[in-house]
């Protein structure tokens, strides 16, 4: 692509921007461990939020999900269910505050404030420590595979996809590196600027491009119902005939199925709280909980409605003016390249840098807040605890950054044997996710779980998540979750029965702080004989519906944008009376009550 010096100069100028941001906060990143890795908690919920957002607002997750709005049109809309997305509003209603209470650096620091110090709890701090950096690595992979097959589509010269990668991954990790959270969220603010007036733009493009008619004569009939049967009843023959051949590798014809599975997991991965990475670490740097839990109802508002604009700009556009060339791909189809084939089409000189600057930024910005979790698990939760607790502050800093350009060339490598962003996505999401469930879960719910069933439960989970795709190759990620999770299950189960409970003293520190609901009954008792005063948190049913009324609100954030590109009037309204009503409702019995 011969790519307008305008559009390049406005991508230099973004890139050295990004750098000199990084350079110019290092020393402020350097005065601690606290600063690098979680900005030393001072700056505001809203700024975090956003941060957050941004960093979920990635070039090779954006490809994925104009894919499945191509392929399954409304339905789509329920797929992400897979990560799952409404695990914010777990966080938002109670996990959030829950987990700020500890304030703690990381997740593996968390552990040692849920099991104390014993034995099970430093094998069940090991084991989380191996969890995030596979799953940091998992991410660096993913990113890898995005980020190639955009930059090989628009950059100028004559690189491969993968050399490609490693440069833009390189000038990523040395912001990042350098100036810590404070650099990862400044540039992420800006990142998050740029992507929405280009997402703004395109929404706008496709509705002045694409007419309610020119749709209906590309897709198949109930592309545009977001409800659902037993199967999913999409018939793409005569329109684009492999693009059926993709569902049925997909494995979700079966529409009702599918989405059972996905509710079963999203709901007990949600409850199993962030895993330990960026998301994990902008809770810890809020201010208070309070904040912790309004900075993650900011990442729904700030990510989904801006993002799905974009996304439905590009899906229209391709469905009306790429379907050709993807019908003449025939069975080798390869829908990762319909948003290179949008921009390159649709996109005009100047706007187009902007744009193509804003998608390097959300690679950029969802890389780097990768890169700065992974290092805090090498340098706080291995060196500094069982090698030199006493090392200086510059020691720890230097550390910070070679464990960071570590964990980069090891997820390099395995994005070089990665085949597609789909396969790394459903095993990222699925798989690995099986794994982490089970002792997740039980260390917030049940009082006698201890660190030896976290450890074995972890370790049991991990395996198989990286064993089942070689056992079963034909076995997809999401069918595979309930045999890994039993399987971890089981182990959480047995090793905390087969050893001793932990220290009470221990439990009775976790039960105060954090104020959980759930089977903890005995801690109970144990702290009213020390503190007749304490209340109980009776708030599960309150929360509980408005973890309800949270998905339905953070749905309408995702349909209504949609609705608005494909101008579809009717659903237009329905979405936003929907979005208004459970809006006011989570003001009134959720925000209004957290407590201070």
């Amino acid at each position: 692509m011969n790519i307008h010096w305008i559009d390049i100069s406005i991508i230099a100028l973004y890139l050295v921007t990004a750098i000199s941001i990084g350079f110019f906060l290092k020393k402020r990143a350097a005065k601690n461990l606290d600063s690098y890795f979680l900005g030393g908690k001072t700056m505001p919920w809203y700024v975090l939020g956003v941060s957050n957002a941004s960093g979920m607002f990635d070039i090779t997750g954006t490809m994925w999900l104009v894919y499945l709005l191509f392929v399954y049109g409304m339905k789509g809309v329920w797929i992400p269910w897979l990560w799952p997305v409404f695990n914010q509003i777990f966080l938002m209603v109670f996990l959030s505050t829950w987990l700020r209470r500890s304030n703690v650096l990381t997740g593996a620091e968390w552990i040692k404030f849920r099991f104390g110090k014993d034995r099970g709890a430093n094998l069940s701090h090991i084991s989380v420590v191996v969890f995030a950096l596979i799953s940091v690595v998992g991410m660096i992979a993913y990113a890898f595979k995005g980020i190639g097959k955009f930059a090989v589509v628009f950059m100028p010269w004559d690189l491969s996809a993968d050399l490609y990668a490693i440069i833009f991954m390189g000038i990523t990790a040395l912001y990042a590196v350098m100036g810590g959270m404070f650099s990862v969220v400044i540039t992420e603010i800006i990142q998050f600027t740029v992507m929405t007036i280009a997402s703004i733009v395109i929404a706008i493009i496709a509705i002045i491009k694409v007419s309610p008619e020119a749709l209906a004569k590309v897709i198949p009939d109930g592309w545009k119902e977001i409800s659902f049967g037993w199967v999913l009843d999409l018939d793409w023959n005569g329109l684009i005939d492999s693009v059926n051949t993709r569902i049925a590798g997909d494995g979700w014809e079966l529409f009702s199925f599918f989405f059972m599975m996905m509710l079963f997991k999203g709901i007990l991965v949600s409850a199993a709280g962030p895993a330990p990475n960026f998301d994990m670490q902008r809770i810890l740097a809020a201010r208070n909980p309070k904040d912790a839990a309004k900075m993650s109802s900011m990442v729904s508002i700030a990510l989904f409605f801006p993002r799905y604009l974009m996304i439905a700009g590009l899906t229209v556009l391709a469905l009306v003016y790429f379907s050709p060339q993807l019908i003449a791909m025939g069975d080798g189809i390869d829908f990762e390249m319909i948003l290179p084939y949008a921009i390159n089409n649709f996109i005009p000189v100047g706007l187009m840098g902007i744009l193509l600057a804003g998608l390097l930024a959300a690679f950029m910005s969802t890389f780097a807040a990768t890169v700065n979790a992974a290092p805090a698990y090498i340098v706080n939760d291995i060196y500094k605890r069982f090698f030199n607790p006493n090392a200086t502050t510059k020691k720890y800093i230097f550390l910070s950054y070679i464990s960071s350009l570590v964990v980069i060339i090891v997820g390099l490598a395995f994005g070089f044997m990665t085949d597609s962003i789909n396969t790394i996505t459903q095993w990222i999401v699925a798989a690995l996710w099986g794994g982490y469930t089970a002792a997740n879960v039980l260390k917030w719910y049940w009082w006698r779980f201890n660190g030896y069933g976290f450890f074995w439960g972890m370790t049991s989970g991990i395996l198989l998540a990286m064993i089942f795709p070689a056992m079963f190759p034909n076995l997809s990620p999401l069918n595979s979750f309930p045999f890994i999770l039993l399987g971890s299950s089981i182990a959480c189960i047995a090793g905390t029965l087969l050893t001793k409970p932990d220290d009470m003293n221990v439990l009775k520190n976790f039960y105060t702080k954090t104020r959980p609901w759930g089977f903890w009954k005995p801690v109970l008792q144990e702290v009213l004989k020390d503190n007749p005063d304490f209340k109980q948190n009776k708030n599960f049913k309150r929360d509980m519906v408005n973890i309800f009324v949270g998905i339905i609100w953070q749905t309408s954030l995702v349909a209504l944008p949609i609705y608005i590109v494909i101008q579809e009037n009717m659903s237009i309204i329905y979405a936003g009376i929907v979005l208004i009503l459970s809006s006011y409702f989570l003001k009134q019995n959720w925000y209004n009550k957290l407590e201070n």
